[in-house]
């Protein structure tokens, strides 16, 4: 059963047509990249999940509910623009949010102590949150959402403004999380982290959906049997064949690596072969297109469409 279904979801803002006919299905206990480029409407979906603003066409239901004020108890929300009360301790907010999601106060003390030791801050307990760092800040923020063990966490730019050691860290939490049965909306520009973490992903450009589905599937469709041969003599011949040559580069030791693409329904083995009897085969690799070369496609698409 999926977690989260929204059918139609619209949006606008006087002539701006920030969302249109959103259709989505998130998986229970999934990471679900929510991708786009600035303005594409994502952030007017995470607001309107989260009862912030109100759609104005279409439903969404979480576990098969239609969305209501009583689900904002069960969503952990770490929006892009931070929020913390500056002049307040980190314990004391800590535990005030705590207990405005409804955890009781013996309970969140344990689960605030156990998160700030996790994130080496216990020393910090009692400094005002001005007195730390940005990178501090957004730790203690991350705590704040998943405090309360919310069964659906939205996490939007979470990465932001962190060093590589923490930015690994909080992936980490995440996949502990999801592993632990929540289901996690990822938004980010950050395509190496969908790569890493999301199962599922939809892309939103000019306020309607263009692509959704499992990560792998998708990556699946957009393959073009194209593979980069590292080799030992000249594969030119290729081109007299069903193969399309091209990225021909000399690299050192007399070593080249070209990109070979098969056409008419060639098999991987039979380039192979067909290499063997021509050069000295160092390296074979399918180019798989990333998330990022995926997104960069269809976002020129829609660009190209208008």
């Amino acid at each position: 059963m999926d977690i989260l279904t929204a059918k139609g979801v619209s949006k606008q803002f006087g002539n701006h047509q920030a969302l249109n006919k959103i259709n989505l299905n998130i998986p229970r206990g999934s990471i679900f990249g929510l991708l786009g480029p600035n303005g594409a409407g994502k952030t007017t979906f995470i607001r309107i999940v989260n009862q912030i603003i109100s759609n104005d066409e279409g439903e969404i239901h979480i576990n098969g509910e239609r969305l209501a004020p009583r689900h904002i108890g069960a969503i952990g929300y770490l929006p892009e623009e931070r929020g913390l009360y500056k002049k307040m301790k980190v314990g004391e907010q800590l535990l005030y949010l705590a207990r405005l999601k409804g955890v009781p106060k013996s309970q969140a003390i344990k689960k605030i102590n156990d998160w700030l030791t996790k994130f080496d801050l216990r020393a910090w307990r009692n400094k005002n949150i001005e007195d730390l760092s940005k990178g501090m800040q957004q730790k203690i923020q991350f705590i704040a959402t998943v405090i309360h063990n919310p069964g659906l966490i939205i996490l939007d730019e979470p990465f932001s403004g962190f060093d590589p050691i923490n930015a690994n860290l909080i992936k980490d939490e995440i996949l502990k999380i999801r592993d632990q049965g929540s289901t996690i909306i990822f938004s980010t520009h950050r395509m190496e982290s969908v790569e890493e973490l999301c199962d599922h992903i939809a892309l939103i450009n000019r306020a309607e959906k263009i692509l959704d589905g499992p990560k792998s599937l998708i990556k699946d469709q957009f393959r073009t049997n194209t593979f980069e041969v590292e080799h030992k003599g000249d594969i030119s011949l290729l081109s007299q064949q069903d193969y399309s040559i091209s990225n021909h580069v000399t690299l050192e030791n007399g070593m080249e690596k070209t990109s070979v693409q098969i056409k008419n329904g060639n098999s991987p083995n039979q380039l192979l072969s067909d290499l063997i009897a021509l050069t000295e085969v160092h390296g074979f690799t399918e180019k798989v297109p990333s998330i990022n070369d995926i997104f960069i496609m269809k976002v020129k698409e829609g660009s190209h469409h208008e």
